[in-house]
C-alpha cells in the first residue's frame, strides 16, 4: 500500500465520518420539527420547516428551523473530549516524566528524531508496565506526550526501539492525537444519543401509561425518541467503521514514516513482532476505551498469537523459541488464511493485522534499498569501518 494511495483513503475516510456527522444531526433536527410539531401542535409538516431555494438550480428544499442546535450541541461534545482528552489519559495510566538526564538514550533518541522529523520537543514519559507498548496523547502536536512502557525498553534493542519512537513521532507529525481524537467523537456521540434516546422512550412510555391526559404528547415523544434511536444505531455503525478503517490507515501511515525516518524499517517490523507476542502474553486486557493506545491492538494480538502458540514448533524454523518478524510473519498469514472470518475481525479493529504491518514494512525496505542503489556514492556518502 503506497504511501500516496493510503493519503487519498485517509481523506475519503475522515470524509464519511464527518459526512455521516452533518447527516446524522440534519436528521434529528427533521425528526424533533416534524414529529413533535405534527404531533403536538397538529400542524401540516412543511409548515414546521423553513423554504429555501437553490441557487442556479431553482428546486425549492425544506430544512428545519432549529436544525444549528443540534450542530452547536455536537459541536460542544467534541470541544469537551478533546479538552479532556489529555486528563482522562493521565488519570487512567500512571505517568513517570524524565527528561534529559534521567531518560537517557531513550530520551536522546526521541529528541534526535523529533528535531530530524521538524516537530516540537514532546513531554517523554515512562510507564511502570511490563505490556510492551509506546503511545502519545495531547491537545496539539506541539504539547504532546511520548510514553513508552518499561516492558518495551527491557524487552527490545535499541535499533527495534528506535523503529517505535519513529512510529509515535510520525502520528504527532501527522496530528494523529488531534484528528482521531475529533473522528472517534463521532460515534461516541451516536452512542450517547442512542442510549439517551432509549432510555427516554422508556421513561415516555412509563409516564403516558399512569396519565392518560399527557397520552397523545408521550405518545409523540416515544415515535420521536424511537425514529431518533434508529438513526443514531445507523450513524454509529457507519461511523464506526469509517473511524477503526481511518485508524487502521494512519497506523500503516506511521509504520512508513517511522521507516523513512529512521531508514531502518526492518527495525520497526523486528519490534512489531516482538510487540504483538508480548501483547497476546499480557494478563490483563486493557478496556476497550484504551486499546486505542497501544502501538498493537493487545485483543486482536491475542486472536492472532493464540493459535500460532499452540502450533508453535511449526513455526519457530530456527528452533530458537522465538518467533522473529519472518517467522511471526509466516505464521499470520497462515492464520489469516485458516480463519474464514478474518476479514470481518479486520475491519473492526483499531489496528491493522501485524503481519500486513510488516509486509509493508519490508515493501518500504526494498524500495529504500533501491533509491541508495541508485544514488551516486560520493566520498562523503562512503560508509565507515563501524557501518560496514
Amino acid at each position: 500500500m503506497r504511501l500516496a494511495a493510503l493519503r487519498t483513503r485517509m481523506i475519503w475516510a475522515l470524509f464519511v465520518v464527518f459526512l455521516v456527522a452533518v447527516l446524522f444531526c440534519l436528521v434529528m433536527s427533521y425528526i424533533i420539527d416534524i414529529i413533535l410539531g405534527y404531533f403536538l401542535f397538529n400542524e401540516n409538516f412543511f409548515a414546521l420547516l423553513n423554504p429555501w431555494t437553490i441557487p442556479f438550480i431553482g428546486i425549492e428544499i425544506y430544512y428545519p428551523s432549529g436544525w444549528y442546535w443540534a450542530f452547536i450541541a455536537a459541536f460542544i461534545m467534541v470541544l469537551f473530549q478533546w479538552a479532556i482528552g489529555p486528563a482522562a489519559v493521565r488519570a487512567a495510566v500512571q505517568l513517570n516524566y524524565v527528561d534529559a538526564k534521567s531518560g537517557g538514550r531513550f530520551y536522546r533518541d526521541v529528541k534526535e528524531l523529533a528535531n530530524k522529523a521538524d516537530i516540537p520537543m514532546p513531554k517523554v514519559a515512562v510507564v511502570n508496565s511490563p505490556v510492551p507498548n509506546a503511545f502519545v496523547f495531547g491537545r496539539t502536536a506541539g504539547g504532546a506526550t511520548l510514553a513508552v512502557h518499561k516492558g518495551l525498553l527491557d524487552k527490545l534493542s535499541n535499533r527495534e526501539i528506535r523503529g517505535v519512537l519513529g512510529h509515535e513521532i510520525g502520528h504527532i507529525k501527522h496530528r494523529d492525537i488531534v484528528v482521531m481524537t475529533l473522528a472517534s467523537s463521532i460515534p461516541l456521540i451516536a452512542l450517547m444519543v442512542l442510549r439517551g434516546s432509549l432510555y427516554g422512550a422508556r421513561g415516555a412510555s412509563y409516564s403516558g401509561r399512569s396519565s392518560s391526559s399527557d397520552g397523545d404528547g408521550a405518545g409523540a415523544l416515544i415515535i420521536a425518541l424511537i425514529a431518533i434511536a434508529v438513526v443514531a444505531a445507523i450513524a454509529f455503525g457507519l461511523s464506526l467503521l469509517a473511524v477503526r478503517g481511518l485508524s487502521r490507515m494512519r497506523e500503516h501511515y506511521a509504520d512508513s514514516y517511522s521507516g523513512e525516518l529512521t531508514g531502518d524499517p526492518r527495525a520497526l517490523s523486528s519490534a512489531l513482532a516482538r510487540i504483538t507476542w508480548g501483547l497476546s502474553l499480557a494478563e490483563k486486557a486493557p478496556s476497550s476505551g484504551l486499546r486505542s493506545f497501544y502501538i498493537g491492538d493487545p485483543k486482536q494480538a491475542a486472536s492472532e498469537v493464540r493459535y500460532i502458540r499452540e502450533h508453535r514448533r511449526e513455526f519457530d524454523l530456527d528452533r530458537d523459541g522465538v518467533l522473529d518478524e519472518r517467522e511471526l510473519l509466516t505464521a499470520m498469514e497462515s492464520e489469516a488464511k485458516r480463519q474464514k472470518l478474518a476479514g470481518i475481525k479486520a475491519s473492526l479493529s483499531t489496528h491493522p493485522p501485524t503481519y500486513k504491518r510488516i509486509l509493508l514494512l519490508y515493501d518500504l525496505e526494498e524500495e529504500l534499498g533501491q533509491r541508495r542503489r541508485a544514488k551516486p556514492v560520493s566520498s562523503e556518502d562512503s560508509p565507515g569501518l563501524d557501518e560496514i
